[in-house]
């Protein structure tokens, strides 16, 4: 029998510091996660500065209760998984170096693990059934992707944002309307007492790329509606507002997914990221997928945002590929999805 893997995961490269003990890739034994959003919320968005200072502050204390709450000790770990890219690089280094530490005293193996083959991994959290190939739509605050999940860790970009990803527009309109900071849940919130239909905001189309999205035009085109109104003297509905906001966003989003599963031939579609835990897009992706007999597949909400459990998830994949990171591993903010 083979002997169980335990991958000891550290996430921060944003706001959240995150420590998690993930068994044989799909099994979370303890998944801990220490927020900043009310600290940042003071600023109107992430302060680096004081992102990097706040993990140097937690990371320990994660990193033991995520061991804790596992029942188990450093001796018992297989590997360190960390997050080196993409991200705040001040963020990152404080992840990066802690696992080098640990991985080192502790005579562990390390490996790196790209964010957004984490936020992909939190798929396999809760459906055992799921493997590649499959199609994954990735919308997080900094990235929209459209991809093929060819294998585990391997992935073919199908489309891109060319401007603003979808959680950035979200974060934009927010702050337009007076909503504040984080957008993405309280536009989801402010949506369902509001009319969807109530503006029609345009959908951008990208000649010759057919899967690659814009949101630029449509966050200028609400940012000139709030003007107007204010200009006109008029009131605005801040409900139907972001709802026609979110509404133009999900549409745009889901269309491009069912193409592509249709396109190229693939009958699993998942949605992973941020934003993946916004209601209306959950809840558009499961009828647009049934109406096309695709099986529809997306991580909880506590898997969707920032976490160490999908870091573990995909560093348990990496390991059993027999990757393996060097001391001179590095925060690499700007990582591509598919370098390493």
């Amino acid at each position: 029998m083979n002997e169980d893997v335990l991958i000891l995961a550290i996430e921060s490269s944003c706001d959240e510091t995150a420590a998690a003990v993930v068994k044989n890739g799909r099994e979370v034994l303890s998944n801990v996660i220490s927020s900043q959003i009310a600290l940042h919320t003071l600023y109107g968005g992430v302060v680096p500065e004081i992102a990097s200072r706040k993990h140097i502050e937690k990371i320990n204390q994660v990193i033991e209760q995520a061991l804790a709450d596992a029942d188990v000790t450093l001796e018992d770990i297989t590997a360190i998984g960390v997050t080196y890219g993409p991200g705040l690089v001040g963020a990152l280094l404080v992840g990066v170096a802690e696992a080098k530490a640990i991985a080192y005293a502790a005579k562990k193996p390390l490996v790196g693990v790209h964010h957004i083959e984490g936020h992909v991994s939190a798929n396999f959290i809760e459906h055992p059934d799921l493997e590649p190939p499959f199609i994954c739509l990735i919308v997080s605050g900094g990235h929209t992707h459209l991809v093929v999940v060819k294998d585990y860790g391997e992935f073919q970009i199908i489309g891109r944002t060319r401007d603003d990803a979808a959680g950035e527009a979200f974060d934009k309109v927010a702050r337009a309307v007076g909503l504040g900071y984080p957008g993405g849940p309280k536009v989801d919130k402010a949506a369902q007492e509001g009319n969807k239909h109530a503006v029609e905001f345009p959908r951008a189309k990208v000649e010759g790329a057919p899967y690659d999205f814009s949101f630029s035009g449509l966050k200028s085109a609400v940012l000139n509606y709030i003007n107007h109104a204010r200009m006109t003297g008029q009131e605005i509905c801040v409900p139907d507002l972001v709802a026609s906001f979110q509404n133009a966003v999900v549409e745009s989003l889901v269309s491009r997914t069912i193409m592509a599963a249709k396109e190229y031939g693939y009958d699993k579609v998942a949605i992973a990221g941020g934003v993946a835990s916004n209601s209306a897009l959950r809840a558009e992706m499961k009828k647009a997928c049934k109406k096309a007999h695709l099986n529809f597949y997306h991580p909880s909400p506590i898997y969707c945002t920032d976490n160490a459990a999908m870091i573990g998830v995909a560093a348990y994949y990496e390991y059993q590929k027999g990757a393996r990171s060097g001391w001179d591993l590095n925060a690499v903010p700007n990582l591509k999805l598919g370098e390493r």
